[in-house]
């Protein structure tokens, strides 16, 4: 169906009709000119993120659900990031003519899915065109209390540098689809030279063959925020120093914290979390495979550091490595290679403005 015939407020309703709220925070949500949210005992967290097509995603190797689920998930990690926990979340997006209204209900089925996994409430926002492609702008809301919120400047000197899960994978998952990609339009090409339709039309068919390589598509096309390993370390009693979530690349990220705390670090190239497809992958690329998991991107797992006291904690869970320490600022940040050379840590992650 055109989404013209159902007008913007047609739209809305179409694809929040369904929407029930979960929170007690949440006193109002779609359907008025506001959102009323209320939060008498804690500090309000508020996040937002915007997604273009052609910059931040590629509609041909991406379907419209999966970027629902993965434009929650970003900004639902920030929440996290923070040691927080997310509660609302509002949704703007801007379609060309090309979309119809069958493509925003597979969009609403990601983001609707991403929310329910979190138990956060989706409150409203806006739609309009746009002549330049898809653009999604996402604002999530989330609460803490003021003790327990989590800053990038807390790290101090011989805490602990931590990272959830594994890193690299979702790169080498961007490097793979666009692989495939490439060598779909070098078909595409050489049947329209040779004005072959009979393979033009087989093309439309496409399907790579990704078997072994699972893992690494779903980190990218399917990110999950790590609200899981907040929850373990609340259990644990372990609160974090300071906190980010690793979305720009870990060299990125680690000098964000070592900025803003006023410090330097030591992080071991032999401790870094490392998933075996990620590896195969590497070595498939000729890519040196350190540097996929420090500058890669898009993991969303959580980088923090903690007093080194909770090392024994730390080494009794699951899903946590301990990969450095936070040093004096004099010392720099250093990554320390395999065979104990040390080299200057670099930010040569994503740059959203290159």
């Amino acid at each position: 169906m055109e989404i013209s015939k159902l007008g913007e407020f047609g739209l809305i309703d179409h694809l929040t009709q369904d929407i029930k709220n979960k929170n007690s925070s949440t006193r109002y949500g779609v359907g008025d000119d506001c959102a009323v949210l209320h939060y008498p005992d804690s500090e309000v967290l508020v996040t937002s993120d915007m997604l273009m097509e052609g910059v931040h995603f590629d509609l041909t190797y991406i379907d419209l659900e999966h970027l629902g689920y993965k434009a929650a998930t970003v900004n639902i990690s920030d929440i996290f990031a923070m040691n927080g926990t997310p509660r609302q979340l509002i949704v703007s997006i801007a379609l060309s003519k090309r979309f119809n209204v069958e493509d925003m209900e597979a969009f609403y089925t990601g983001l609707k899915a991403a929310c329910d996994r979190w138990g956060v409430d989706i409150v409203g926002g806006d739609t309009t065109s746009s002549y330049t492609g898809l653009a999604i702008s996402i604002t999530c809301v989330g609460e803490a209390r003021k003790e327990k919120i989590v800053y990038r400047n807390g790290a101090q000197e011989t805490d602990l540098i931590c990272v959830t899960g594994d890193l690299g994978a979702a790169y080498m998952g961007l490097q793979l689809l666009e692989r495939e990609k490439s060598v779909y339009y070098q078909q595409v090409e050489e049947a329209q030279k040779k004005g072959d339709k009979a393979a033009l039309k087989e093309l439309q068919n496409f399907q790579p063959d990704f078997a072994g390589k699972e893992y690494l598509l779903q980190r990218q096309l399917q990110p999950e925020a790590r609200g899981d390993m907040i929850e373990k370390l609340r259990e644990m009693n372990i609160r974090p120093t300071a906190m980010m979530d690793i979305s720009d690349g870990l060299s990125s990220e680690l000098l964000h914290i070592c900025k803003q705390s006023n410090c330097g670090c030591r992080i071991y190239e032999n401790k870094l979390p490392i998933d075996y497809q990620t590896a195969v992958m590497a070595e498939e690329f000729n890519m040196n495979l350190s540097t996929c998991a420090l500058n890669g991107g898009e993991d969303y797992e959580l980088l923090f550091t903690v007093p080194i006291g909770d090392h024994e904690k730390l080494e009794n869970m699951d899903g946590i490595r301990q990969i450095g320490y936070i040093t004096k600022p004099s010392l720099g940040c250093m990554l320390i290679t395999r065979d104990d050379q040390e080299f200057e840590l670099r930010a040569q992650g994503w740059n959203p403005l290159k």
